[in-house]
Order: C-alpha cells, then structure tokens, then sequence
C-alpha cells in the first residue's frame, strides 16, 4: 500500500500543454507519481539497449529469459511505471490493461562501440504512433521517453528530436521522460558532477518533465544537478545489479540529496518474479514512504 504523502515540489503544469489537455495532464503525472510527486520508473528498455546481455547470465535468474517477465513484475508491484520501447508494449501490453506505461521513442545496441562511431539514439518511432496506439488499445499510456548522449558529435540531431517529442507530447497532455546520458569522445568522465548539472539543466530548457541521469558515486554532488534542473525532477538510473543493501542506501542518499526518485530495471527483473516484486515493493517504500535503509531491507525480507 502506497501511502500518500504531501509533495515538496509544487505541481507544474507546463505551459505548452493547452488547457484542454490540463485534466489529461494532471491525470497522467499523477498517476505514474502516485500523487506524491515522486517517480518510481521501472525502466525496461535493455532488450534494444544490451540486447540479451541482461537477460541471461551468471547472477541472472532464469525468469529474465522471458520478455513478459518484467511485465508480470509491474502487474503486481507499485511502480509508478513500466517503460518499455513500443514494440513490446505492443506485443504484451493487452495482457496488462492496468499497468501504467511510459513508451520509449528512440534506441540503439551497445554492439557499436564509442570508440568506433560517436553515439546516436535516432527516433525510431512518433508521439502519433503513441496517441494512436492509446487511443486504440485503451492501455494506461501516460508518457514518453527519448534518449539523449549528450557530448556526442550528433547531440544536437538527438537535442533536435527530445524537444519536438516533448513539445508534442504535452500538446496530448502526455509527460515527457528524457533520459541525458553523457557520451562519446569528447567525454572522459560520464558522472562529471559540472556536466551532470549541465544535463540537468537541458533537461529543463528542452521542458522535460523528468530527467534521468546516471547518479555520481558521491550522492552529495547530485545536489548542484538538482538544482540546475529547476522544477524538472531528476531521477537516477540503477545500473547493474549490485548488493541489496548497498542499492537501498545509495538509493536512500540520492532522495536525501534531493532528487525525485528513481529508474530502477536490472537490480529488479534480474531476480526471480517472487523476488523481484519484494524488491520494488521495498523501493517504493523508499521512494514514496522515505523509509530508512533498515526498514527498506525489513520490507523487502517480509514482502
């Protein structure tokens, strides 16, 4: 159970988003944030991203084989919501009318390394292709997400994109999710705490609701990324799996530094699905509730 607390942000409802849109709007953030404010994302987008690297492997139960898996996860668990490329929304999303979904836009395979071509996430698919598949699968679609490398030689193709995509996606009052990762040659370290709070503030001035970053090792630097962001929430990527404990307390540290949740996939879906929804359960608690790290573990040992 989920419980509502008051939110230390005030609401915004862009300004791009028309008035007709408003009640769509609200709706759609209040539905992914629980109306907390606060944004539990479990983020699924790795099948394009590292293709079956994360599915299969050493410290990977065999439940992650199957591509329905991280859907079964949400059904049961209280994420604010499922993001998924529209593919395969697509192919599973009838089967869970009642999760909430935000529909990623745009993808690239890691097989191409940095090394050999600068990154860059093209759009693969349209806010109308999203507005039409809405409209004809009555699914929950409350948002969209793109990818950004910022930092790469084709940053402003990417930069181009995120701002037409957002635009249009608050125009169906739609929230928008940008994810601003920092790539390519001309970055040498990719958790930068002056470049992070540059991110953040693109974020901001492309008019993204949520941003999300990969987090700086020390959560104490998130705070000047925070701020650049302005009324844009920052949320932090999980990365791969890592210790229970030490997830919860990193996790714990970046709320306290001010950012407004987090994007969680592999630390979750790597588990088997019993463990897995105990898992977001204990997140959700840490993200909507600000349990401490003790109570975290306590819920995630009796979910």
């Amino acid at each position: 159970m989920v419980k509502k607390k008051s939110p230390t942000h005030t609401f915004v409802v862009p300004a791009d988003v028309p008035q007709a849109m408003h009640k769509q709007f609200m709706h759609n953030y209040n539905a992914i944030t629980h109306s907390t404010d606060r944004l539990f994302l479990f983020a699924c987008d790795q099948k394009i991203e590292h293709m079956d690297l994360d599915f299969q492997g050493t410290g990977i139960h065999s439940d992650a084989r199957d591509p329905e898996h991280v859907f079964n996860i949400a059904s049961q668990s209280p994420v604010g919501a499922l993001a998924a490329h529209f593919g395969l929304i697509a192919r599973y999303g009838s089967k869970y009318p009642k999760i909430d979904y935000i529909v990623k836009l745009n993808g690239k395979t890691n097989v191409v390394s940095t090394k050999q071509h600068e990154p860059l996430s093209d759009q693969l698919w349209s806010v109308e292709d999203v507005v039409a598949l809405k409209k004809h699968s009555k699914l929950s679609i409350c948002g969209v997400g793109y990818t950004i490398y910022l930092g790469s030689e084709f940053e402003h193709i990417m930069l181009k994109q995120a701002a037409q995509i957002i635009r249009q996606a608050h125009e169906h009052g739609l929230v928008a999710i940008i994810w601003i990762y920092l790539r390519g040659k001309a970055i040498t370290n990719d958790t930068d705490p002056v470049l992070l709070a540059g991110a953040t503030g693109v974020a901001n001035s492309l008019g993204a609701d949520f941003v999300k970053i990969k987090p700086p090792a020390d959560a104490k630097h998130l705070m000047r990324a925070v701020a650049a962001a302005g009324n844009t929430g920052v949320i932090c990527s999980g990365g791969e799996k890592i210790d229970t404990q030490d997830f919860f307390a990193e996790l714990h540290a970046q709320l306290k530094a001010g950012t407004r949740g987090c994007a969680t996939g592999r630390n979750i879906f790597q588990r088997s699905e019993k463990e897995a929804c105990a898992f977001a359960h204990a997140i959700a608690a840490l993200v909507y509730d600000d349990v401490s790290v003790k109570e975290a573990i306590k819920i995630y040992m009796t979910a």
